[in-house]
């Protein structure tokens, strides 16, 4: 797909998308600020968020307490325990809904193909575990480039090797969603989009993490080219000047403007919280923080 082509949808989609956001805009009444001008999307926590000192099943109690609607977990090699960790989560009325496989211990994009086999049973393990939990979609990051590692090595690589684990993911029904993260690979939404797209398939899509974008650009901008490509979105808050992580709405994401742009493109699955975890008065915070921003109230 040329990146033209990307353009000029994504220019099309997001203007008419723009003016009858205005339009509606223009239309809410001031009585009406209170519920918000979204509706809100489902909120999840970390599992590793949680205290540790609680046994599982209250974990996952108190995410719902505290107002979650699901969590996000880690692989696990024992698929009997983890069929049951799902079980209690749903149980709890939090589902698992993702699994954080990673990508980092064990890049595709090594210039080891031991390395990169090692990576790819990794992922295989992942997505049986997500199967096995009841998630529908495996975190990976796709490559890491460095200098041993080149960037058309790092993309020929990764692509070469998702393509090996896809079936598996097909088999499964489960989607394996590459993130934007600071591994120097994919470093603009344009090429984000065109990596996604050159797979030609429905299994392999885009894990958005808003704070990972701060950095180096605005993250509304990245959602608007990305589109629905987008199938799992991470929280995260960020200060350019200091390079500072910070709690929710505390940083310089722009999240109104974030929160539009998700309307735009029609995103409705998930938004996961990865921040500082801990006690049940930081967790409801954070819920409530989250809230806000899924409402479009701040």
């Amino acid at each position: 797909m040329s990146t033209d082509g990307i353009s000029r949808r994504s220019f099309l989609k997001t203007s008419a998308a723009a003016a009858a956001a205005a339009s509606l805009t223009s239309a809410i009444p001031a009585a009406a600020e209170d519920e918000g001008a979204f509706e809100p999307l489902p909120k999840a926590v970390i599992l590793n968020m949680l205290p540790s000192e609680l046994p599982l099943a209250e974990r996952f109690q108190l995410a719902a307490e505290c107002g979650f609607d699901g969590i996000e977990a880690a692989p696990m090699d024992d698929l009997d325990a983890a069929a049951e960790q799902g079980e209690l989560a749903r149980d709890a009325g939090v589902p698992i809904h993702s699994i954080i496989y990673g990508g980092w211990g064990n890049p595709l994009s090594h210039q080891d193909e031991s390395v990169q086999e090692a990576g790819v049973e990794e992922l295989r393990t992942a997505l049986r575990s997500a199967e096995a939990m009841g998630a529908d979609a495996v975190l990976l990051v796709p490559a890491v480039v460095n200098a041993n590692v080149r960037y058309v090595e790092a993309y020929e690589r990764s692509q070469r090797r998702i393509r090996e684990v896809l079936p598996l993911a097909e088999e499964l029904g489960i989607v394996i969603a590459v993130e934007n993260v600071w591994n120097n690979f994919l470093l603009s939404p344009i090429e984000f989009a065109q990596y996604v797209d050159e797979f030609e398939n429905p299994w392999l899509r885009a894990y958005f993490d808003v704070g990972n974008i701060v950095a180096f650009g605005w993250p509304e901008d990245w959602i608007r080219t990305l589109g629905e490509r987008i199938v799992k979105v991470h929280y995260k808050d960020f200060i350019r000047d200091g390079r500072e992580w910070v709690n929710l709405t505390e940083g310089d994401v722009n999240w109104a403007e974030v929160r539009q742009a998700f309307e735009e493109v029609g995103y409705t699955d998930f938004v996961t919280a990865e921040v500082s975890g801990g006690d049940q008065e930081h967790l409801t915070d954070l819920a409530d923080r989250m809230e806000r921003i899924n409402r479009g109230l701040v």
